[in-house]
């Protein structure tokens, strides 16, 4: 079950859960870490104690966590949750987490002594030595995201072919997985995110980044923890920090619609928040017909 930020997978996950008899597994970037239960809007314990969960608050924040490192992860708990008889329903928003588990990732060269090269270039430098080597990053890859930049033109630079052709050529496995796409209404959306990031203000968000610990390249690029930290060296009031929380969620929920809307595999289920329970399962079953409901 995937769909963009706030739009109610984790709610709905654990309603479908206890229908079917399944364990939700999360494929969220940000969820696997420890201490960030409010900045990456992790369940609650009441909601996790419902079903069992898994893959939650897993990874110490200081510690660099990849798609690849996800899915072995992921891989064995899912297994262990099917030789029970029960469903997984892996959950989340991380579009490369998710596929690495439905196709498999391409086998990209990596380089540390390169990567430390590149990183005496400038950003707006790396950039244009990515667009030269391969045109078709603008499309396939988040130029605003400097890590997202440079490890594609590591790509691009030790295999000597565009990253885009390489990140195409996944491991011959056929999907084997039924899945569904959450779509909202984009003006609905954008209140849910908006008054989500103000009860993340309200339940503490600003002392919980400001006790995190070093953090680790990947953990620190969690929406929240940049704007505000920029909040507690006084660059900007609570007011315009929540105002760049909410501007920067949203973005990132565009990028995950576009994601998902090129997955043909993953039924697109329209919802609403003035849906009922019942008129949101019905939605699933009717994009999933078979599902068999055990409880």
């Amino acid at each position: 079950m995937v769909g963009p930020t706030a739009a109610g997978k984790s709610a709905l996950a654990i309603e479908l859960a206890e229908r079917l008899g399944g364990e939700i597994v999360n494929a969220d970037a940000f969820q696997l870490y420890q201490g960030m239960d409010i900045c990456t809007a992790k369940p609650s314990a009441a909601d996790q104690a419902r079903v069992p969960h898994h893959l939650f608050g897993v990874i110490p924040p200081s510690e660099v966590c990849d798609a690849q490192r996800f899915a072995e992860l992921a891989r064995p708990i899912i297994a262990e949750i099917k030789t029970r008889g029960l469903i997984p329903i892996i959950t989340g928003g991380s579009g490369l987490y998710v596929k690495s588990l439905t196709h498999g990732l391409a086998p990209l060269p990596s380089d540390s002594r390169l990567r430390a090269k590149l990183s005496h270039l400038t950003y707006k430098e790396r950039i244009e030595w990515l667009i030269r080597r391969d045109a078709h990053a603008v499309n396939n890859v988040n130029l605003k995201n400097d890590r997202h930049v440079s490890r594609a033109l590591e790509i691009c630079l030790l295999s000597g072919r565009p990253q885009s052709e390489l990140r195409q050529t996944w491991q011959e496995n056929a999907p084997s997985y039924r899945g569904i796409s959450l779509i909202m209404n984009r003006a609905e959306l954008n209140d849910r995110i908006h008054q989500r990031v103000f009860k993340m203000i309200d339940a503490g968000l600003v002392e919980e980044v400001r006790n995190l610990p070093a953090l680790s390249p990947t953990a620190e690029k969690a929406i929240g923890v940049r704007e505000i930290r920029a909040h507690l060296r006084g660059e900007q009031t609570l007011q315009e920090t929540i105002t760049a929380i909410q501007i920067a969620t949203r973005q990132y929920a565009r990028r995950q619609e576009k994601w998902f809307k090129r997955e043909a595999e993953l039924k697109p289920v329209a919802i609403s928040g003035s849906d009922s329970v019942s008129t949101l399962l019905n939605a699933v079953y009717a994009a999933l017909p078979g599902l068999t409901i055990s409880r």
